[in-house]
């Protein structure tokens, strides 16, 4: 079914400017019901954060900003699904065109700047699904004109607290001017230190959430060691690497490739591999690492894992694959489970991490 949706759904998208047929398929998501994929194999039930996920496989935020169509992204076979990035107040993002598909290159060109309907709006949108089953993590982000970003996220952690299954603190979109400042030991720790105060004081009333850091896949391995020092100290939940890049490879031919903003799909793939690489070595098992960033197809899912990470998230390729991708890496990691006659994913997190690190 979602074969042929996808198959007949494409052609209209991309007669659509990108951020238009973006708009539609999120419109569709939530307003249309769509079958339930059939469950993943059970091998592929994944616990990480203190949470159990049914299968490793998550959206990225992103997709849905606004909290429209979680539950028809879990029907449609993820194990969780981050919505946002969501800033305290509403703010429209960078001016358009801020999309771009490089579809010669089966990637993605965003410069959104955190567009956001705000706290409120997402929330009672959250608010609504209470009692349903399923992952459902919150991206959060600070305004663009905040006087003080930091008090954005601690913000964030109050007002969702009571609905987000976990929390990622964005600090590395590449959009909003001097957001990746954040990533600085120094700022980095009061952050941290202030986001997870007020996730500890909401605990009591909501139950202990986790938080992860999500990082660009830019940073120089100095600034690496000193996020993971930090990270580790302050005692995170985890880490998301990584975030679209600034970079540009030689390989592009898409002619929107000199655009601004964030590069993500598969040229994204092999340098936030490596970073991965190196964020799993650094952190030696003291928290669970999801990786994102250019998976689009099970070899690329299952080089994630090998290079450490114990989740995975993914959004650009489903432009380009539609959404049939999501069953495809589902089957296809229970194949290589079954191949190499293993019981779990978890017998090849970060097998191949000092071959990536090298590379």
């Amino acid at each position: 079914m979602m074969r042929v949706l996808g198959a007949l759904s494409r052609p209209i998208l991309f007669a659509l400017d990108p951020e238009t047929a973006h708009r539609a398929t999120v419109a569709g998501l939530r307003y249309m019901p769509f079958p339930a994929a059939a469950p993943a194999d059970a091998r592929l039930r994944t616990q990480a954060f203190g949470i159990d996920f049914p299968n490793p496989l998550g959206m990225a935020a992103g997709f849905d900003k606004g909290a429209e169509a979680p539950d028809a992204l879990l029907r449609a076979g993820f194990g969780s699904v981050e919505i946002g990035t969501v800033t305290p107040f509403p703010q429209p993002g960078n001016p358009k065109p801020r999309l771009f598909r490089l579809v010669e290159d089966e990637g993605v060109i965003n410069r959104f700047g955190f567009n956001s309907e705000g706290h409120d709006v997402v929330h009672a949108r959250l608010k609504a699904r209470v009692g349903r089953s399923g992952i459902v993590g919150v991206n959060v982000g600070a305004n663009k004109e905040a006087t003080d970003r930091v008090a954005d996220y601690v913000n964030g952690v109050k007002a969702f607290a009571d609905v987000a299954s976990y929390f990622t603190v964005n600090i590395s979109s590449p959009n909003t001017p001097g957001l990746r400042d954040l990533q600085q030991a120094g700022v980095l720790d009061d952050l941290l230190a202030r986001v997870l105060h007020v996730r500890d004081e909401a605990s009591a009333r909501h139950g202990r959430k986790p938080v992860l850091l999500k990082i660009a896949p830019d940073l120089t391995l100095e600034d690496l060691d000193d996020i993971v020092r930090v990270c580790v100290a302050r005692g995170v939940d985890g880490m998301i690497l990584g975030n679209t890049t600034i970079d540009r490879p030689s390989s592009l031919r898409a002619k929107d490739a000199p655009e601004a903003g964030g590069l993500s799909g598969k040229p994204l793939f092999e340098k936030s591999t490596r970073m991965l690489a190196q964020l799993y070595l650094r952190v030696d098992g003291r928290f669970p690492i999801a990786g994102a960033g250019g998976v689009h197809d099970v070899a690329s899912a299952f080089a994630k894992f090998e290079a450490g990470a114990t989740l995975i998230q993914l959004y650009s390729a489903l432009v380009f694959a539609g959404p049939a991708l999501v069953d495809d890496i589902r089957r296809g990691l229970a194949d290589r489970l079954s191949s190499e006659r293993l019981a779990s994913l978890s017998a090849v997190v970060g097998r191949t991490a000092r071959d990536w690190a090298k590379a």
